[in-house]
This record gives C-alpha cells, structure tokens and sequence, in this order.
C-alpha cells in the first residue's frame, strides 16, 4: 500500500482533544436534528387542533402521521445509500432542502389531503436527517466522550418535543396551526445556509478511496486543535484498504446480527415514542379536556425528553450499552403501566413525566449512539438506514394500532403493544452480545468480527 493510502483517519481522530472544532460540527449537526424534531412533534399539537377545529377527522391525522413515517420510511433508506456514495454532507444538505421548502409549502395548505401530500415530502426529509447526524457525529468524536457527545446530541434533538409543544401552546391558540409549518421551514433554511461550511468526515473520505481530500481535511484538523498544544501521537496506525462495499453484505453472516439487531432497537423507539407520545394530546382531548389544557399538561411532561438525555449522558460511558439498553426497557414498561392506573391529573403528569424520561434515555442510547456504532464506516449510513426504514415501518401502522387499541382498551391497551416491543429489543440485544460503548469505530468489527469487537469493549470498560 502506498503511503498516500496510509492515511490513519480513525486513530488520528481518535486522539484529538475536544476542542472548538468538535463543538462546531455539533452544533451544525445539532441545529438540524433539533429542526427535524421540532416538525415531527408539532404533529402532537397541530393533529389536535385540526380535530378540534374541524379541518380533519381522526381517522383523517392517523393517515397525516402514516404519510410522515412512510416518507421518512424512503428518506431513511435514500439517504444511507446516498450518505456512503456521495458523502455525509451532501446527503444531509439534500435532505433538509426537501424539508424545508416543503414545510413552506404546507403553511399554504387548502386541505387536509393537500397537507397530507406535503408531509408525505416532508417525511422524506426529516427521515434522512436523523440518520445522517447521529452516524455522521459518531465519526468526528473520539470513543472516550463519544457517549456523552451523542447524548448531547440527544438533548439537542430531544429538545425538539418541548420546544414544540411550547411553541404549540402558545402559537396555536392565537396564530393557528399553519404557522407551526411556517417556523419550521424558515429554519430549515436558515440552517441549510450555515451547513454550507459543514466539513466532510475524513473516515469516510478515507474508506471511499479519497485520501488526499482525507489528508487535507485531517491536517486542516489538526492545524486547529494543535494550535498551541503538542497533539499525541495516533495510539494504533491502520492501513485502510478500500473494499467493494454491497448492501447486500449487511445481510449475510457476520453482519445480519448487527443489522438485525439495529432494525429491533430503531422499531422499539419508534413505536415508544409515536404510539405514546406523539398521542398524549389527542389522548387528553378525547378524555374530555380543552386544547389548551391537553397542550399545557403535554409541555409540562414533554420536559422529560430533556431529561432522558441527561440521564443518557450519565449512563453514555460509565456503563455498557447492553446494560444501559435493558435496564431503560424495564423502567419504560414498569412506568407505563404505573401511569395508566392512575387518575389524579398531578400525578398523571409526574408519572408521564417519568415515563417520558424513559422513553427518550432509549432514544438517546439506543437511536442516537448503538444504531451507528454497529456497523462499520462504509456500510454506517446504510445499515443505519436501513434501520431507520424498518423503525418508519413499524410507524406508518402504528397511528391505527394506537387508535384501535385506545379506544377499545385505552391507554394500558397502548402501553401493552409498546411493551410487547421492547421484550423484542431486549432479546435482541442480548442474543447478539456485542458491546459498542467506548469502542473505536475502526475496531468494531467491520466484515462481521463480532469477538474482536467484544473482546475490544471489555477491555476499555474495565480499564
């Protein structure tokens, strides 16, 4: 291999201490993700506003969701694809491009089957964000802060819901619901704008057989972070050959545990978080209570998405992700029924708040940090997105499960079919064993070596 080839990307990354760098591509990142979020949980609001109002019918913003999860289905799976064959800033620009001129677009919306379409668009987009900014941020921070980081990448993104639902509470009531669409696509593009200085990530540039724009980007680099400082030496030096890299490799043996297991994770906190949470308006006006009372008792809980974040930075790289993983499955199943059973609103409202935190440690944990950190470099995009597709799958049904089984069994009916999916994800994690937290990327086992991998996690975790 020749020198040009030796370019060591992982490991020189690896040892870069946190600087302004870092904090600059997250909050690139960061800005998106939390927009995206922001527009999937306007949904809560908006759906219930448009019952109240008149404008749709239940069953009419059960197929409003369906179309967001079955155009983030095609989004997720495009923007993998496009995500290790173009690169990762190219795929995240597309992407919030069709979001954010399509949520302009949904402002001016004559009718619900008109916004339907719109949002059909929209998902396109806001499915293809999520798994480029979790894997693409994973690939920028080195192993050691890189629970923490994706966490905080979590509390950014999980922001979104309380965000939404305060901008829900006070927008709705006296501008309407058009204009959450409005604030949604104005910021898309905003930040469409800034992400224009967004660099390329050097492993990938690197694992594609583009070293010299791999070289150039490392050393721009680490002319910034050494600025002042002597930078250690890389710990380990990889010769990186470029391998033909077919989707059909994150299929066969050695690979389809990961991919099987990245698919359950990303169906579990689909399912937690869209056949809960993003119902917890609905649910409250048909019990009775105003709009303004359902959006109010709504923001109060939706703090916990905040929280699940700061308890995933806690857990991020202190503990394993297999530990971390099951034991959140376990609180979410045991608050969840804890607040069906009860009637008290304060209460309710404590114990929501409670199971929101849950519910949004797993999206940290288990969407943001094991998701990407499975798979290698040339397959992180795809094999993410390919999670993403299976997650946005489970989605697009669960709006009618949900209705069907609240108004047959109420909320424990709905709290029994989450329930059900996270006994999957536990099983699913512990058949396949592999442990990811504070783990290189380049040694995580890249055509199917799932013992280097333990073995590499073990030894980090106990030192």
């Amino acid at each position: 291999m020749s020198a040009a080839q030796a370019v060591n990307a992982g490991a020189r990354l690896d040892r870069l201490p946190i600087s302004r760098l870092h904090w600059r591509i997250f909050g690139l990142i960061g800005a998106g993700a939390a927009l995206d979020a922001f527009d999937i949980y306007l949904a809560g609001g908006v759906v219930a506003a448009m019952l109240k109002e008149g404008f749709s019918t239940l069953a009419q913003n059960a197929l409003f969701i369906s179309a967001t999860f079955f155009g983030m289905l095609l989004g997720a799976g495009f923007a993998g694809y496009l995500g290790d064959r173009m690169g990762r800033r190219y795929s995240y620009q597309f992407n919030l491009a069709v979001f954010g001129l399509a949520s302009i677009a949904a402002f001016f919306a004559p009718t619900i089957n008109a916004l339907i379409g719109l949002r059909f668009i929209m998902g396109f987009g806001l499915g293809a964000e999520l798994v480029v900014a979790a894997g693409t941020l994973c690939e920028f921070i080195p192993p050691a802060y890189r629970g923490r980081w994706i966490s905080m990448l979590g509390i950014v993104t999980n922001a979104g819901l309380l965000i939404a639902s305060s901008v829900a509470y006070v927008v709705i009531p006296n501008l309407g619901w058009r204009y959450m669409f409005a604030i949604g696509g104005a910021g898309a593009l905003i930040i469409w704008i800034m992400r224009k200085k967004m660099p390329e990530s050097p492993r990938w540039l690197e694992a594609v057989g583009r070293t010299e724009e791999a070289e150039a980007t490392l050393q721009a680099f680490e002319k910034e972070v050494g600025a002042g400082r002597t930078l250690p030496p890389p710990a380990v030096v990889r010769h990186r050959p470029v391998v033909d890299a077919p989707l059909a490799k994150l299929f066969q043996r050695g690979m389809v545990g990961r991919t099987v297991a990245a698919a359950v994770t990303a169906m579990a906190v689909n399912m937690s978080v869209y056949g809960f949470v993003a119902w917890l308006p609905t649910f409250m006006v048909k019990q009775g209570m105003t709009i303004v009372q359902s959006l109010g008792f709504t923001t109060l809980m939706s703090c916990g998405s905040v929280a699940g974040a700061l308890v995933g930075m806690a857990l991020g790289d202190r503990f394993s992700r297999q530990k971390s993983l099951i034991g959140t499955c376990v609180a979410i199943i045991v608050l969840g029924f804890a607040y069906s059973s009860l009637r008290d609103q304060t209460e309710i409202t404590v114990a929501g708040f409670a199971l929101v935190t849950a519910i949004y440690t797993l999206v940290t944990l288990g969407l943001y940090a094991y998701i990407p950190e499975l798979f290698p470099t040339e397959y992180r995009l795809r094999g993410t997105g390919v999670a993403g597709v299976s997650g946005r799958a489970v989605s697009i049904t669960t709006p009618y499960l949900t209705v069907f089984l609240f108004e047959h069994f109420g909320v424990q009916g709905v709290l029994g079919m989450v329930t059900a999916m996270l006994v999957a994800l536990c099983g699913a994690i512990l058949i396949l064993g592999v442990e990811t937290a504070r783990v290189s990327l380049d040694d995580n086992g890249a055509f199917g070596d799932d013992d280097a991998l333990a073995t590499a996690a073990a030894a980090m975790l106990h030192e």
